[in-house]
């Protein structure tokens, strides 16, 4: 069995696929130390730099005092603690919908929810470039599954009425992203909104990338489109712009209720740390608060920042297609991409190279986030190594040489 596992691990590194795990000793934050090596950390999805933010910490150790370490078991088994509680409370409240309900991870979040809302007799729409815990929690449903190319809205239009021809009475859920974490564009919500109001759909939107980052108080894209009641499920996790973890689904309270019966991943699993709760809570309060909002605003001053800096690739983007804190930087070549991570660690910069199966073969980035704890200084500083690095190579990493 070892020697599978040894000649697949080997066409992994063949392919330049092979991935190792980095120590961290350091908290998170716009710098790290990884192994011994000072580095600034353009890796993270901690947005509004709360992952080690104070409040945040005396929030969770404040909690562990009065409510212990661990949760015991599953909420339904040995009780619901009263942090968990309070942060869907206010979860809810935060986003204008009737309840709410914490998951132990977004990935969890999703696999629960699109398994339980779903029958084999029921069909799922899913935007190509879903995250992974969309895409397997549309598979565990056992429901019928069509993936449109993304944000192609002629295709789902197309897919929405083979649907309901062919299926008249199965259940439609179309499952997107509002903000997509490898390419960092947004969903055309509206739009869909209309289709799936057309078709008698349900909609299911994730706000991972969104959550902190967009919308008043960071209450995702719905909010910012006004559309939060047009969108059947709302899913978020507490690991990004909120600085913690675990997932949360918004919605009605017939759907929350239902999860709480139906949802495996909720049902079966032991509840979150009290503490992570407590946390997440002061998160919340805390984007809800006009410091919250001015933090909001200084990692979009940081975003402007990076998009104006970043040299040019095969476009050049106006500053009104500044969609969210991601930036990939599309190499396509696998070993490419790893050289150019490498060599702007070699500069002092983390900034992972990202390839296949996260994205397409063929397609390999770096994926550069830019967060609120960033110092303007920084940022111009990878820009200026980035700008460097691929004028010597442009054609390696992905540069047109007119570009440079």
């Amino acid at each position: 069995m070892s020697d599978l596992f040894g000649e697949q691990l080997q066409a992994l590194r063949a392919h330049s696929l092979y991935r190792q795990l980095r120590e961290i000793g350091s908290a998170q934050g716009a710098t790290v130390s990884l192994v011994g090596k000072h580095l600034v950390n353009f890796s993270s999805n901690d947005y509004l730099g709360l992952a080690n933010e104070p409040r945040l910490r005396k929030a969770a150790i404040a909690t562990m005092d009065k409510f212990g370490l661990g949760a015991g078991a599953s909420r339904l088994v040995s009780g619901t603690q009263s942090p968990h509680i309070r942060l869907e409370n206010a979860l809810a409240r935060w986003k204008k919908t009737e309840a709410a309900l914490c998951f132990s991870s977004g990935y969890a979040a999703a696999l629960g929810t699109i398994q339980a809302l779903l029958t084999k007799n029921d069909i799922i729409l899913l935007d190509k470039l879903c995250h992974a815990s969309l895409i397997d929690g549309a598979k565990l449903s056992g429901a019928i599954l069509r993936v449109f190319p993304h944000n192609h809205l002629g295709k789902l239009e197309s897919q929405l009425k083979w649907a309901r021809r062919e299926h008249p009475d199965a259940r439609i859920l179309i499952v997107t992203e509002s903000v997509f974490s490898m390419d960092g564009d947004r969903a055309p919500l509206r739009e869909l909104v209309e289709m799936k109001l057309r078709f008698a759909a349900l909609l299911f939107l994730d706000e991972a990338h969104a959550i902190g980052v967009i919308g008043p108080n960071g209450r995702g894209l719905a909010a910012e489109e006004k559309l939060g009641d047009a969108v059947d499920v709302q899913m978020g996790t507490l690991s990004k712009g909120l600085g913690g973890s675990g997932g949360y689904i918004c919605g009605s309270r017939s759907l929350i209720e239902w999860l709480i019966n139906r949802a495996r991943s909720f049902v079966f699993s032991t509840a979150p740390p009290p503490a992570l709760a407590g946390a997440a809570l002061a998160a919340v309060d805390f984007l809800n608060s006009p410091e919250g909002e001015e933090r909001r605003q200084l990692l979009w001053r940081n975003i402007e920042t990076l998009h104006d800096q970043l040299p040019r690739q095969s476009t050049d983007q106006k500053a009104s297609d500044i969609a969210s804190a991601i930036f990939p930087w599309i190499v396509g070549d696998e070993q490419a991409a790893m050289d150019l991570s490498r060599a702007l660690g070699n500069e002092g910069f983390l900034v992972p190279a990202i390839r296949y199966p996260t994205v397409a073969k063929g397609s390999a980035r770096l994926r550069i986030t830019v967060t609120a704890a960033h110092e303007q200084a920084q940022i111009e500083a990878l820009c200026r190594a980035l700008r460097r690095l691929t004028s010597k190579l442009p054609n390696a990493y992905g540069v047109r040489e007119e570009a440079q």
